[in-house]
């Protein structure tokens, strides 16, 4: 009767799941599907859910639209790449001083870096614009960069001050019995112990920066400069009398999800990777 019971609640559980996933999925299909429409099709009203036929003319006019969509593809991913990088060299340098150093005052100020969290960067937009047009940042992917770690930077440090302070201090001193400096202790032990939770970081920063929006429209006002997901809201309304070109906006959602699924399929094997692994090897 456990026998039976077990597995009964393992059929419930596949069968939850199951649904959360096509419930998640479908969105995505039907903007896939509503990309190889014909343009007669996109416009059909009440709309139809699977194509009556395929083309991919919809992906041949976001191609040429405007600068033309390499263009942006490389804008976004300039910045977000970028923006991986910024938010990796602050966070693993301030996360491994608020762990493993004596900072005067380090709990409060951690405290006070968090804080950061609560406050929505669309708030500060203003002053930020303002602050840049003096430096020269405006329309630039280097300060969109800046502006997306700034938003990534407090999640980011939180997780890799931890993710350090879990190391075990043992391998610390005997890497300083050995003779290593601040330096070395950083990149041959605290780097490959913490590679879960640098993955984890860059994945974070890339995501958001590559589907941030509003600092991208605030900050840049060259059309070569423009990102992917502005972009698509300039395509949403492209046609004449504010009409909705769907196919080609469906096609750009369908390439600007690619990298991120690309990406997440490519690292997530380090999630479930030893937390010691690499300082124990």
């Amino acid at each position: 009767m456990n026998r039976l019971d077990a597995g009964r609640g393992r059929f419930l559980v596949g069968a939850i799941c199951l649904a959360i996933c096509t419930i998640m999925l479908l969105p995505l299909v039907a903007s896939i599907l509503a990309s190889v429409k014909p343009a007669a099709e996109d416009a059909r009203t009440p709309p139809t859910y699977f194509p009556h036929g395929f083309s991919f003319d919809a992906y041949r006019r976001l191609w040429d639209y405007q600068s033309g969509l390499p263009t942006y593809v490389t804008n976004s991913f300039v910045t977000a790449m970028l923006t991986v990088l910024f938010t990796f060299v602050l966070t693993v340098l301030a996360g491994y001083g608020l762990a493993r150093f004596p900072v005067p005052f380090k709990e409060p100020l951690f405290v006070v870096l968090l804080l950061a969290l609560i406050i929505p960067y669309q708030a500060l937009l203003t002053p930020i614009f303002l602050m840049f047009s003096d430096l020269g940042l405006t329309n630039s992917l280097v300060g969109l960069a800046i502006i997306h770690t700034a938003i990534q930077l407090p999640f980011s440090l939180y997780i890799m001050r931890n993710s350090f302070e879990a190391v075990p201090r043992e391998l610390e001193e005997a890497a300083m019995i050995d003779g290593a400096n601040s330096g070395q202790i950083l990149v041959r032990i605290f780097l490959p112990a913490a590679v879960p939770a640098i993955i984890t970081v860059a994945l974070f920063a890339f995501i958001t920066s590559w589907n941030e929006f509003l600092g991208a429209l605030v900050m840049m006002n060259t059309d070569s400069k423009f990102t992917l997901p502005l972009i698509l809201s300039s395509a949403r309304t492209q046609t004449t009398l504010g009409g909705t070109d769907w196919g080609m906006l469906q096609a750009g959602i369908t390439i600007s999800i690619i990298p991120c699924v690309g990406i997440y399929l490519f690292l997530q094997r380090y999630f479930v990777a030893g937390f010691l692994t690499g300082a124990v090897k």
